[in-house]
């Protein structure tokens, strides 16, 4: 059997896996192939003869129609990715009337045929692609999220700390703000270890981080695990003399849960000792630098006889 070439035209232009949508000059419909019935909910022979903006109204002026107008007055092709525009025509998954339109991407190119003018429009479904981009950002925003929280307590890990301290004290400088850094330590916790075991004192350590978290009541303030036993706040806005009321009422905080403590522990229940640095333009100006204030604070907090606060300018 011999086949004419328009039969055979129209067969595989119906079988591709896109839209195909021929305008003549004045924009009506010339070719509308099976792709898009079933998306449209629209058979060619209601559609042929027709404007395209007759059909959908909504892609007056829009960038689709833009591309129309370009290409059958000036002979231009253009491309609309989906990152352009989502969805310009009103088309859903075959079969699926009252589902979200399907994302896509459209090109519109010129051509002629003798004396006369036409473009045609390809559509094709990228759904498919966009989910797994919004997948994959989604993982990849995930994992970021979890590489800055401490797996055990919940809030803020050492990764996230180091980051978050450069940014605030950048901003401090920039602004001419004050920054205050806590670094607490658990008294005695290896006691606590030792005669609860490591089952409990992660319990242990889990209360501590939540009682901390909770006491910073700004949304800019951080609570982080900074290592083992010892946590770290850093306080944007906060003076010395603020941040050692800040540091007190934690103290305080975690001492009123009246946690038990060991045998071998400094106090019956469980405490803190708190050391605080705050920036300082000619001298705490850098991480390094304010951490090693708040250390040698929170080391002179120990000696003393834990359960206490100190600030730098005491140490």
């Amino acid at each position: 059997m011999i086949h004419s070439e328009p039969d055979l035209t129209a067969r595989a232009v119906n079988l591709l896996n896109c839209g195909v949508v021929v305008l003549d000059a004045n924009h009506e419909i010339v070719l509308w192939n099976g792709w898009m019935v079933p998306r449209s909910g629209r058979a060619a022979s209601r559609v042929r003869n027709q404007s395209l903006f007759d059909v959908f109204p909504v892609l007056r002026g829009s960038r689709v129609e833009a591309a129309v107008l370009g290409a059958l007055a000036d002979n231009v092709t253009t491309a609309i990715p989906q990152t352009e525009e989502h969805s310009p025509f009103p088309l859903r998954q075959a079969g699926s009337f009252d589902g979200p339109p399907i994302d896509q991407a459209v090109t519109v190119t010129p051509f002629s045929e003798g004396d006369e003018r036409f473009c045609l429009i390809e559509i094709r479904d990228v759904s498919g692609t966009v989910d797994r981009e919004r997948r994959l950002l989604d993982h990849a925003e995930s994992l970021r999220a979890r590489s800055y929280v401490d797996g055990l307590t919940g809030i803020s890990n050492r990764r996230y700390f180091d980051v978050a301290l450069d940014r605030e004290l950048r901003r401090a400088q920039r602004a001419g703000g004050e920054l205050s850094l806590l670094l607490i330590d658990i008294d005695s916790f290896k006691a606590y270890n030792d005669h609860f075991g490591h089952q409990q004192g992660d319990a242990c350590l889990v209360t501590v981080a939540q009682a901390l978290a909770g006491q910073l009541k700004r949304p800019a303030d951080i609570a982080a695990r900074y290592g083992g036993e010892e946590f770290a706040a850093i306080l944007p806005d906060t003076s010395a003399e603020q941040a050692l009321t800040v540091a007190n009422a934690i103290r305080e905080h975690v001492a009123s849960l009246g946690l038990e403590h060991a045998p071998a522990a400094a106090h019956p229940v469980v405490t803190l000792s708190i050391g605080v640095a705050s920036f300082d333009r000619e001298r705490l100006h850098e991480p390094a630098a304010l951490v090693e204030a708040a250390d040698k604070a929170l080391y002179a907090a120990k000696h003393a006889g834990r359960n206490r606060v100190v600030s730098s300018a005491q140490a």
